[in-house]
C-alpha cells in the first residue's frame, strides 16, 4: 500500500464550538512515514505523581491502599489534547532496579520522578504519549503488601486503568482528588519479568481501556512458574518474593506472607485455590477469554528463570481466540529483547509501531507483517508468519533396548531401568552410552540433514514403579560441537561500554544505554528440551493419585518449549530420568522406574522440509562426552 501524504497530522483534539482560529491553534501529534514523531519538548514535560484508590486493604489498616502513579507527560496535554498512557509497573523501583543498568527512580524535592527508569519515557513523551511508572502495591511508595501474583498484585494495576477512565479516584500528596483530564483512556502496559506478568494479569481481568500488553520474559501462571507438574523448583518463594521487593519494616506484612506459606500447597506441589488466583489463563482473578487487549509477546526459549512455558501456553491461548498478537522468541536467558545484540534499533523501532497502531490508530502495516521473529543461532533470526513455525509435525521418536532412538518402536515386552535419585543435568547427560543407576538414555545416529524443532515436545511413557511415586525428567539433547549462545553465562550476554541512544535527555535522565554483545561457547552438547513430572500428578495437578507398586501406568507431559536446528551429523539424544537437582529443590524418592520402550515415544514438532523418512543407528555404541562443568546459570529473576 503506497504511503499517505510525507507528513499527516492526527490527533487533533480541539475545545467544543471552537472557532477554526482557535481549532488551528490546538496542539497535536504529528505522524510521518508511520510513525508519531518527537515534536513535544521532553524537558518542559509535565512531572506530577498520583495517588490512585485501590479495592483493598492489604495491609490491614483500616484505610484502602493507595497505588503510587508517577507520571511524565506533554507540557501540552490536557482537555485541548487528550494521550494515550503507557504504563510499567513495577515492584522493583526501590530494591533491584529496572534494565540491565538496573536504574531506579530518582525524586526531586517535591517528590516527583525526575528520573525515569528505562528509555520508554525519553522516547515517546516526545511522540504525544504520557509514560506511567506504577509503584505496585506493597512496594517502594504505595501503601498495603504485595501477595506475589494475588490480588494486591492484580486489582491495584487495573484500579490505575480505571483512574485514566473515570471509573476509580485518585489524590494528590495533599489529599486533594485529582482526575486525569489529560488522556485518551487508552493505555498500554509494556515490563519485563515481574513488570511484564502484571501486564498479562491485569489485561486477563478484561478491563476497558487497556488497549495492548507488552509482556517480556513474564509469568502467565505462578504455577508454572514454581511448578511443573507436581514437581516443586523451590520452597516458600512466594513469601521469599513478597519480602523481597517491600522494602517497609518486616512486621507491617508479615501476616500476608505468613498466609502465603500456610497456602502454597509446598507438603504437596499441587494446584490449589492459592495458584488459581495466581493463574491469569484459566484462574479466580484472570482469564484468558477476558483478554480485550492486543499482545506483544517477547520471551527466550532457554530462560529457565521465567520458564518459557509461561508464554507458550499464553500464546497458545491468545491464539485460539484470535487475540491481536506478535512475538519475538530468543535464543537468551532472561533478557529484554532491548538487550539482544544487534536488534535493539528494530525493537525500539517495532515497539514504537506497535504503540503508534493500537494507542493512535496509526495504519503503518504492522499488523500486515510475519508475526513471529525467531532467533535460530547466535547471528540468526528469521521471520515467519506465526509461532511455532507453521506446518511443524510432531514427529515420534521412539526408544530402544539397545540404546538407539528411532522411528520404529522397540519389541514388545523390552523395557530399561534406573533408580528416581536427585542428579544434576551434568550428571545426567554424562557418558551417554555407558549404563548409569539414576537415568537411562537413547541416541539417533548422526543426522542426515538438519532438523528445526519448533515447538513443544511432549514425552509419552508407559512405567512402573516399585514405591508410590517418582520424580521424572525428561531431556533432549543435542550431541555434537557446535558454537551455541550461551545463556549459561550473564545471562547470554556481556555489557559494553559504547552506548545508543533512543530519545531526548535531560541532565537528570538521559536516554542513552550501554550495548551488549551475545556470549558464545563452544560445546560438545546442548540439552535442548527440559521436563518434569511427578508420577502422582500424571491425571490431575490438584489431585495426587499414587502409582500401585509394579503397575504399569501412562505418564505423559510437555517439556518446555524451545526453537532450535539439530545440525546435519550431530546426534539427537533423549534421557530420562528422576529427581533433577539442577531446577528441583526435591530429594530423590529411591523408586526404581521401569520402562516400558514398546510403548514409549517422545514426540518432537520438526519444521516440514525434507522428509524424515529414517533414523540411522550407530553400528557401535555412542559414548558421548563425558562429565562437562556446564556454568550454573544465573537465576537473576528481575
Amino acid at each position: 500500500m503506497p504511503q499517505l501524504a510525507p507528513v499527516i497530522t492526527a490527533v487533533a483534539v480541539t475545545l467544543a464550538l471552537a472557532t477554526p482560529a482557535q481549532a488551528a491553534a490546538d496542539p497535536a501529534v504529528t505522524v510521518a512515514n508511520g510513525r508519531t514523531q518527537p515534536v513535544f519538548s521532553y524537558a518542559d514535560a509535565v512531572r506530577e505523581h498520583v495517588y490512585v484508590e485501590s479495592p483493598l486493604d492489604g495491609d490491614a489498616d483500616g484505610k484502602l491502599d493507595r497505588v503510587r502513579v508517577d507520571i511524565i507527560r506533554p507540557k501540552e496535554s490536557g482537555p485541548r489534547l487528550k494521550v494515550p498512557v503507557i504504563i510499567d509497573e513495577s515492584p522493583y523501583y526501590d530494591n533491584s532496579g529496572r534494565g540491565n543498568e538496573a536504574e531506579r527512580k530518582v525524586y526531586d524535592a517535591a517528590g516527583n520522578v525526575v528520573k525515569f527508569p528505562l528509555f520508554y519515557d525519553n522516547f515517546f513523551v516526545p511522540r504525544g504519549y504520557a509514560v506511567l511508572n506504577v509503584d505496585m502495591l506493597g512496594t517502594t511508595r504505595s501503601d498495603g503488601c504485595p501477595d506475589t501474583g494475588g490480588k494486591a498484585d492484580v486489582l491495584g494495576g487495573k484500579a490505575v486503568i480505571d483512574w485514566l477512565n473515570g471509573r476509580a479516584k485518585a489524590f494528590r500528596a495533599d489529599g486533594s482528588p485529582v482526575v486525569a483530564d489529560w488522556t485518551s483512556g487508552k493505555a498500554a502496559m509494556i515490563g519485563k519479568s515481574y513488570d511484564g506478568t502484571l501486564a498479562n494479569a491485569v489485561a486477563a481481568t478484561g478491563v476497558d481501556g487497556l488497549k495492548t500488553i507488552v509482556p517480556i520474559s513474564a509469568i502467565s501462571s505462578w504455577y508454572k512458574y514454581q511448578r511443573s507438574n507436581g514437581v516443586i523448583y523451590n520452597y516458600n518463594y512466594a513469601s521469599w518474593l513478597a519480602n523481597y521487593v517491600d522494602t517497609d519494616p518486616e512486621a507491617k506484612c508479615q501476616a500476608v506472607r505468613d498466609k502465603m506459606d500456610a497456602e502454597d500447597g509446598d507438603d504437596t506441589g499441587n494446584y490449589n485455590a492459592f495458584w488459581a488466583e495466581r493463574d491469569y489463563i484459566t484462574g479466580l482473578l484472570g482469564d484468558v477469554s477476558k483478554v480485550k487487549a492486543s499482545v506483544f509477546v517477547a520471551h527466550t526459549s532457554n530462560d529457565l528463570n521465567v520458564k518459557p512455558d509461561n508464554f507458550s501456553i499464553w500464546w497458545q491461548k491468545l491464539a485460539q481466540r484470535n487475540v491481536p498478537r506478535k512475538i519475538w522468541v530468543g535464543h537468551y536467558q532472561h533478557v529484554d529483547p532491548f538487550d539482544f545484540e544487534g536488534r535493539r534499533d528494530l525493537w525500539v523501532d517495532t515497539l514504537h509501531r506497535w504503540f503508534d497502531h493500537w494507542l493512535y490508530g496509526v495504519r503503518n502495516g504492522i499488523m500486515n507483517e510475519p508475526r513471529a521473529d525467531v532467533q535460530l543461532s547466535p547471528a540468526q533470526w528469521v521471520t515467519q508468519r506465526d509461532w511455532p513455525a507453521p506446518h511443524a509435525l510432531k514427529v515420534p521418536l521412539r526408544p530402544a533396548a539397545d540404546g538407539s532412538l528411532g522411528l520404529i518402536p522397540a519389541r514388545r515386552g523390552a523395557t530399561a531401568a534406573f533408580t528416581d535419585l536427585r542428579l544434576s543435568e551434568e550428571q545426567m547427560v554424562a557418558d551417554i552410552g555407558t549404563p548409569q543407576p539414576g537415568r537411562v538414555a537413547f541416541t539417533t545416529g548422526a543426522l542426515p540433514l538438519d532438523l528445526r524443532l519448533s515447538g513443544t515436545p511432549t514425552v509419552d511413557l508407559r512405567v512402573a514403579l516399585d514405591k508410590p511415586t517418582s520424580n521424572l525428567t525428561a531431556l533432549l539433547v543435542d550431541f555434537g560441537e557446535d558454537a551455541r549462545v550461551d545463556w549459561r553465562r550473564g545471562l547470554g550476554i556481556t555489557t559494553i561500554a559504547e552506548e545508543s541512544c533512543h530519545g531526548e535527555s535531560t541532565a537528570q535522565d538521559d536516554a542513552c544505554y550501554k550495548k551488549t554483545i551475545t556470549n558464545v561457547a563452544t560445546r560438545p552438547l546442548e540439552i535442548v528440551a527440559r521436563g518434569w513430572i511427578d508420577v502422582q500428578n500424571r491425571d490431575s495437578l490438584s489431585e495426587q493419585k499414587p502409582l500401585p507398586p509394579g503397575t504399569f501406568a501412562k505418564v505423559s507431559w510437555d517439556t518446555l518449549p524451545h526453537d532450535y536446528t539439530f545440525k546435519k551429523g550431530h546426534r539427537l539424544g533423549l534421557v530420562i530420568a528422576g529427581t533433577d537437582a539442577s531446577y528441583s529443590g526435591e530429594a530423590g524418592t529411591g523408586a526404581q522406574v521401569t520402562v516400558d520402550l514398546a510403548k514409549s515415544r517422545v514426540l518432537v514438532p520438526l519444521v516440514a522440509g525434507t522428509p524424515l523418512t529414517s533414523v540411522p543407528k550407530d553400528t557401535s555404541t555412542f559414548r558421548g562426552p563425558a562429565l562437562l562443568d556446564l556454568p550454573e546459570p544465573e537465576n537473576t529473576f528481575f
